[in-house]
């Protein structure tokens, strides 16, 4: 918002520079962007007269004038304006004057052989909007030769260019902005109270009818005949320049000079053209939301079509303006206007916020209802505004009206409680001088007096130092009660006005080194190993179609396709696969960690899961194998998973498993690690591949987050212990049997580690068969026993005797049929 500090000035006491204020409201949370100078544009410009006016011997277009500015002698001044003439006042920029708007700094100069002392202004030229083609001409008489000029077009004035924050509506006003200046300076307010105004009948032709009274809490309507319509006066217009504001018309021109008075937002309705509209001898304004399909002409010239997030005012239930947004075409104000129906209301800011994004449509009046109206001083602007009609206008006021349901004016002063400990709890020590000390409870007092609020002690409470602390309860002013609800509102004040810079800053007494969580460094060591192994990290959405098991459906999706949360990641990796496959990408291999969702009989669940997906020829070179790919096997994809838990240092062991109907039944494998269930790794069965169109050979697997991560927080993983290297050569032995197809590798290498015991160091199978001279349900299995001392050459006498007891376990505990 524009602050003109000459209008301030009228408000408040004001004894700072225009920086030194900007500074204190700009630490104050109120930022002023620019300071400008208005004072610059025309330093140096005086009042002239002109005593003639002849044509330029040399040039049809210019003129050459005697002005008087007041001096010793009178000045020779050419002019190319067409408006010049002999017995005007005129705006003279004398020698050595610059003007900064159009850079240019006077000199004596010869304009095609005559002299020229000096320069006769236009407003545009001394930076003010103007819509006469010419220089400026005074309709004031007699005025003083020679006198700054300044004061007469309002340059004597500096603006302040504020940015108020969303939650500060009171402050896109100048009664507001004096407010804050008073509170922020000791200054003394003088904000003019409006005079009461006589109506002089009571009874008329208009009526209301509010038929959503949330959305308008309160409305005045009021009839003014007689109207005289004609420019406003020079003090008005200035005024409205100096805030950004064109000038149109005395009764608009009040509109907008209340709405940056006080906030509130006006609209001046022609009654002549509202019966028109109405089509009635009786004028019923009523506010209601539109209807889907009906229109409306905006005073910007555009037609607009509505929808039912539109607030309307209506005359006899016809649209004539956008509530709190702005009015129609057919019914402004314009210069044969004679009679006015006056519109002062009060709009609920999420109806006003909602119809102006649907019509996209932003005003000054719109963007003060979306921040919120000063409920409690809406009569006050609605009198200052028929006063100044009554005195500029010569309106003479007939009938009002009024529809009020505002909650009763006892209850708009919000009662908090406040204690002085909490206060200095929250806001910590204040620097005095060398010393530090606490905010007091005249400090406190003090600052929320200057803000318009009312104290009164309440008693004391115990501190958190076992003091007794003053606590009080605040009554906040009517126009703060959008911003100053709870305690903590309270405290943030108290800050902002004692000096946020007075108050100590404070370090941490010693800086640590940042460091990861453990869960953290685990993930990313985890990363690290699967890329490591080729997969490519993908990252899905956690929301997708319904139609899981146990979906978590959301009920209020923005798309069906984004309607419910996974309840795991293969789904989704398989869809991933496909998409590639699809888009000639080739076979994806790849790993995803991300949250899960489900559904329990005790409520929604959620964890962190790990899956990947493999089914891409892993090597390169494929001139070696004919530029043919060969497709991965299920002991290479399942290498995969066992390198990364060989780096990680896990023993996992691989159950079979059927419980996944996706995964084909003969070729899936539970995942468990010291007894606890860790995932599932497969193969994708025939079915669901051939319905997706992908290879015969894809693999998937997912793991449950949060026990890998346990298992690997234990100590044993985490700090290995370091076990020596023995310098003595190993004896290996190979030993082949007949074992039962329904008998793990898994069990087998168990039986093996155990019967071997100390001298056992590696236990690997090398050959499997199954076909000829193999029995019907059995399988050919041979393995690799390496055994070695620590201390010693292991002797044949020594290793007979434990291999002979890992044979007896095997035919013991399984019944195989040895080979060897």
């Amino acid at each position: 918002m524009r602050i003109s500090l000459n209008w301030l000035r009228e408000l408040v006491e004001i004894k700072l520079s225009p920086e030194e204020l900007a500074e204190i409201l700009t630490m104050a949370g109120f930022e002023v962007e620019e300071i400008e100078d208005r004072r610059t544009w025309a330093n140096g410009v005086v009042i002239g007269k002109v005593l003639e006016r002849q044509p330029h011997p040399n040039a049809d277009k210019l003129s050459v004038c005697q002005v008087d500015i007041g001096a010793d002698e009178i000045l020779n001044i050419v002019c190319g304006a067409a408006n010049v003439k002999a017995d005007i006042y005129v705006p003279v920029a004398t020698t050595g004057t610059y003007l900064p708007n159009i850079d240019l700094k006077i000199k004596p100069a010869k304009l095609r052989g005559v002299a020229s002392q000096g320069m006769i202004c236009s407003l545009k030229e001394l930076g003010l909007p103007t819509d006469v083609d010419g220089i400026h001409i005074f309709t004031q008489e007699n005025l003083p030769l020679g006198s700054d000029v300044r004061p007469l077009l309002g340059l004597d004035d500096v603006i302040l260019d504020l940015t108020a924050t969303a939650n500060r509506a009171d402050a896109l006003s100048m009664v507001g902005v004096a407010r804050e200046v008073a509170a922020l300076t000791g200054g003394k307010l003088s904000i003019p109270e409006p005079s009461e105004v006589s109506i002089i009948k009571s009874i008329g032709n208009l009526a209301l009818k509010i038929a959503d009274t949330q959305a308008c809490p309160a409305y005045i309507g009021t009839v003014i005949e007689q109207v005289k319509i004609a420019p406003s006066p020079e003090w008005l217009q200035q005024r409205l320049r100096a805030a950004g504001v064109r000038p149109i018309s005395n009764v608009v021109d009040i509109t907008n000079y209340v709405l940056l008075e006080w906030g509130q937002p006006l609209h001046a309705f022609d009654r002549d053209r509202l019966q028109s509209v109405a089509d009635g001898e009786n004028l019923t304004i009523g506010v209601r939301f539109a209807t889907a399909g009906e229109s409306l002409k905006t005073l910007d010239g555009q037609t607009r079509t509505l929808s039912t997030q539109n607030l309307l005012i209506t005359a006899n239930n016809r649209p004539i303006a956008l509530a709190g947004v702005m009015g129609g075409e057919e019914t402004e104000v314009h210069e044969g206007t004679k009679s006015l129906v006056l519109e002062a209301a009060l709009f609920d800011s999420v109806s006003i916020r909602r119809s102006s994004r649907s019509a996209g449509l932003r005003s000054e009046a719109s963007g003060r209802y979306e921040r919120g109206v000063n409920r409690a001083e809406l009569e006050i602007a609605n009198r200052r505004a028929l006063s100044l009609i009554s005195e500029l206008a010569s309106g003479i006021l007939i009938q009002q009206e009024i529809a009020d349901t505002r909650p009763h004016p006892s209850t708009w002063n919000r009662s908090i409680a406040l204690r002085l400990d909490r206060v200095n709890q929250i806001l910590g020590p204040i620097e005095l001088g060398e010393d530090t000390g606490e905010l007091q409870e005249r400090d406190v007092e003090r600052i929320l007096t200057a803000l318009g609020c009312q104290l009164t002690p309440s008693g004391n409470v115990l501190g958190e130092d076992s003091t007794h602390q003053p606590t009080w309860s605040v009554s906040v002013p009517p126009y703060r009660y959008r911003d100053l609800e709870r305690e903590i509102d309270l405290i943030e004040e108290i800050a902002r006005l004692y000096g946020y810079n007075k108050f100590c800053e404070t370090l941490p007494e010693k800086a640590e080194a940042g460091y990861l969580p453990l869960d953290e460094e685990l993930i990313r060591k985890l990363r690290a190993f699967l890329r490591a192994e080729g997969l490519t990290e993908l990252i899905h959405y956690s929301l997708v179609k319904p139609g899981e098991d146990r979906p978590i459906v959301l009920s209020n999706p923005l798309f069906v396709e984004y309607s419910a949360l996974r309840t795991d990641l293969i789904s989704g990796l398989i869809d991933a696969f496909q998409y590639n496959l699809e888009q000639g990408n080739g076979a994806l291999n790849g790993f995803e960690i991300g949250q899960i969702f489900w559904r329990e009989e005790d409520g929604l669940q959620e964890t962190e899961a790990l899956a990947g997906i493999v089914g891409g020829d892993i090597s390169v070179g494929k001139w070696s194998k004919s530029g043919r790919e060969q497709p991965i096997t299920w002991f290479e994809a399942k290498g995969i998973l066992e390198s990364v838990f060989r780096q990680l240092g896990l023993q996992i062991e691989f159950q079979p498993d059927r419980r996944d109907d996706r995964l084909h039944p003969g070729r899936t494998a539970s995942l468990w690690i010291q007894g606890n269930r860790l995932g599932i790794f497969g193969q994708l069965h025939p079915q669901l591949r051939r319905e997706k169109g992908l290879p015969e050979s894809v693999y998937v697997f997912q793991l449950d987050l949060d026990v890998l991560l346990d298992s690997l927080g234990q100590d044993e993983i985490l700090v290995p212990t370091f076990q020596p290297y023995s310098t003595y050569p190993a004896s290996d032995r190979d030993i082949a049997f007949f074992a039962p197809v329904k008998i793990s590798v898994a069990e087998i290498q168990k039986v093996i580690t155990k019967a071997g015991k100390d001298l056992l160091e590696s236990v690997e199978l090398f050959d499997e068969y199954r076909g000829e001279n193999v029995p019907q349900g059995q399988r050919s299995l041979a393995f690799r026993l390496i055994y070695r001392a620590s201390d010693r050459t292991l002797t044949e006498g020594e290793v007979e005797p434990v291999h002979n007891k890992v044979r007896e376990a095997l035919v013991e505990k399984f019944g195989v049929n040895l080979r060897s």
